[in-house]
């Protein structure tokens, strides 16, 4: 890969990643601002881990079988950014929903594509393990950029600045996909069934179940953890350093992960990720003082990052040539889709129903069954794993 085309992969990353860390935090204050309230809020949002549930199997098989993922991105990101548009002239809760759900249903496609573009034409050269975190981590970096970036401005000028810089970051991103390339993929006639037959390994099945668990688990961090530290008594900067502090691990992890990834198989720094989530979550729940906080934010190199990073190394030992983006795609909807959403809901019942500290007990549990899920694996005795182009 040549450094003009890791700077275009970075800067997707880094701009996709800005996105969601504009809507994440502030699209809730912004439909607050319209009048709405908290059960139309959380269903609006709600559409972010909805449309991840079918949108990007469905992009996902298009790119296989039309065997242009670059086309299909440099689409759907001109889409999005022509659809948020849209946000200046909606008026009625109904015209939210409604552009809630395209919007993302669009943006489904860009991760998943993303991530199968950026790794096939690193194991092409040959550099998944030396160069995908380094890429990766501009993700990170850019998320938690527009998260202090835009909490100042709209401090500062209004939430009403909210669609502005929605518009900016969506145009910035459609553009630079013109700038992505990825080595020419070979037109193969996709074969009925072939996708079942992968399914049907049972490696395939526990590896998935341990992703749904594990997303599942995160959920209530997600979702949660900004009301939980409200509760213990930190305010709203004391909140912020506590999720900056996540993001600079997981940003450390992904620049340095080829130390781990080309010592170790993905198997065992999955289950790694998973011991540790289940004692973050133990922490979170039952030590909730400032240094043990701390370490348990430090934790999130582990149960995120490494875990990623781990997760989109396995895959490539099933889903190959033309499976690749569909491989991608039913992570995504298997883990963030119905894991995240069946996660926050779980957890918003246990948060009513019990104490706070329950959510992350929920989380602990989840981790735990994630990791008895990877262990259910066949040994591996393949340290390199090809992957078809």
């Amino acid at each position: 890969m040549t450094p003009s085309l890791r700077w275009a992969f970075g800067s997707f990353f880094f701009l996709y990643f800005a996105y969601v860390g504009l809507v994440s935090p502030y699209a809730s204050l912004f439909f607050l601002d319209h009048g709405f309230n908290v059960i139309e809020i959380a269903v609006l949002m709600s559409m972010l881990q909805i449309t991840r549930i079918v949108g990007p199997f469905s992009w996902g098989w298009l790119s296989d079988y039309l065997s242009n993922r670059i086309g299909i991105i440099r689409v759907c990101a001109c889409l999005a950014a022509l659809v948020f548009v849209c946000i200046f002239f909606l008026h009625s809760y109904f015209s939210f929903f409604i552009w809630m759900f395209v919007l993302h249903t669009i943006l489904s496609s860009q991760m998943p594509l993303g991530e199968t573009a950026t790794i096939h034409a690193l194991y092409k050269d040959n550099s998944f393990d030396q160069r995908y975190g380094r890429l990766r981590l501009w993700g990170s970096i850019g998320f938690i950029t527009m998260v202090l970036f835009a909490g100042e401005l709209f401090q500062r000028k209004g939430i009403e600045l909210y669609p502005i810089v929605g518009v900016i970051v969506l145009f910035a991103l459609a553009l630079i996909t013109f700038f992505l390339h990825e080595p020419k993929m070979e037109r193969r006639k996709m074969v009925k069934g072939e996708l079942l037959i992968v399914l049907f390994n049972p490696d395939v099945r526990w590896f998935l179940i341990s992703g749904f668990f594990m997303i599942f688990a995160h959920a209530a961090l997600y979702v949660f953890y900004s009301l939980y530290l409200a509760d213990l008594g930190y305010d709203k900067f004391q909140i912020g350093l506590f999720w900056a502090l996540g993001v600079a691990a997981e940003v450390i992890f992904f620049y340095f992960q080829n130390k781990l990834l080309s010592r170790l198989d993905a198997e065992v720094i999955l289950q790694g990720a998973f011991g540790i989530g289940v004692i973050r979550f133990i922490l979170i729940a039952f030590l909730p003082i400032t240094s043990v906080l701390i370490v348990a934010q430090l934790m999130h190199a582990a149960t995120f990052a490494a875990h990623h990073s781990a997760a989109t190394k396995l895959l490539q030992r099933w889903f190959t040539g033309p499976l690749q983006a569909r491989g991608q795609a039913i992570m995504a909807t298997v883990s963030y889709g119905l894991g995240g959403t069946i996660g926050g809901l779980c957890a918003g019942w246990i948060w009513d129903l019990s104490q706070p500290r329950d959510v992350f007990v929920m989380s602990a549990f989840a981790c735990g069954i994630a990791g008895m899920a990877i262990q259910k694996m066949r040994p591996h005795h393949h340290p390199t794993e090809k992957v078809g182009s």
